[in-house]
């Protein structure tokens, strides 16, 4: 074999397999799963810093609320397909629960309807906002990545996606409190959704947890779990990144994408500010 075909032939597979260390105590690795948030939680993003400080415009929260309910929308599709090849009984019964808070049942509206109240008090259709029109192509591409990823992966990755909700009750309690402090909108009833969140979440994360922690019986499942809160960590993000670039800067609507009321100029130009915080 000549000197340029070995040096562009494709290396050998090594016969080592892969090492991913020793094996994690239940306190190191909830430690470890917990920094993942700490360093690549959404509530970092700088969109989410501009909303909970009421530096949005109209424009823009409508924009967000319009897109999050993508995101809302899917979460019940994606725990039914989780449900679908669960086995586990236990697993089963807490996690129907989690499409009952989301869909609503007797007694319970659902996190869905209301995220419908909080789309109609920012001046937001409710059929709009159902047909999913006016969604961002990065956002549908996102959350539907998600969906697959939960419908395709092990059970173990699965649920282990499931786990920003370690994280969640933080980022509700900001935007609880930057949200009626700046905007007119914001009141008990239209930001129910986020105070409803406060006390489902950590439910629901406590069994995930303990699911991760027991089930994760070798280092490179542990690796698999942290690889997978580290997706939808990034799932949250690029939702967010896509939210920022077509909203506030540089103002890039994407063609077929939502237009504010009021926006002057064809899509792809700089988004007008329309002023909806408090004085």
């Amino acid at each position: 074999m000549n000197a340029i075909a070995e040096a562009t032939r494709p290396p050998k597979p090594s016969s080592r397999s892969f090492d991913p260390g020793e094996f994690l105590d239940a306190e190191t690795f909830e430690s470890r799963l917990r920094r993942i948030g700490a360093e690549r939680y959404h509530n970092l993003h700088p969109f989410h810093k501009l909303l909970h400080s009421g530096g949005c415009s109209h424009a823009q929260v409508q924009a967000w609320v319009l897109n999050r309910f993508y995101y809302q929308s899917r979460i019940p599709l994606k725990d039914a397909s989780l449900l679908s090849r669960a086995e586990d009984l236990d697993l089963r019964r807490e996690w129907r629960q989690r499409i009952e808070d989301h869909d609503g049942h007797a007694g319970n509206e659902g996190g869905i309807e209301r995220w419908f109240v909080l789309a109609e008090a920012v001046g937001l259709d409710r059929d709009y906002v159902a047909s999913t029109e006016g969604i961002l192509p990065a956002t549908k591409f996102a959350v539907e990545a998600y969906v697959r990823f939960v419908r395709e992966k092990s059970l173990l990755e699965a649920v282990a996606s499931s786990l920003t909700e370690l994280f969640a009750p933080k980022i509700h309690e900001e935007r609880i409190a930057g949200l009626l402090e700046h905007y007119d909108f914001a009141n008990d009833r239209t930001i129910a959704y986020f105070t409803n969140r406060l006390n489902e979440a950590p439910k629901d994360v406590k069994f995930g947890l303990a699911y991760v922690i027991r089930e994760a019986r070798t280092r490179e499942q542990q690796e698999q779990v942290m690889a997978a809160l580290r997706f939808k960590t990034d799932v949250l993000w690029a939702q967010l990144d896509a939210l920022y670039h077509a909203y506030v800067a540089p103002g890039h609507i994407p063609p077929g994408a939502f237009v504010p009321d009021g926006h002057s100029g064809e899509v792809h130009h700089r988004v007008g500010a329309v002023a909806d915080a408090k004085p």
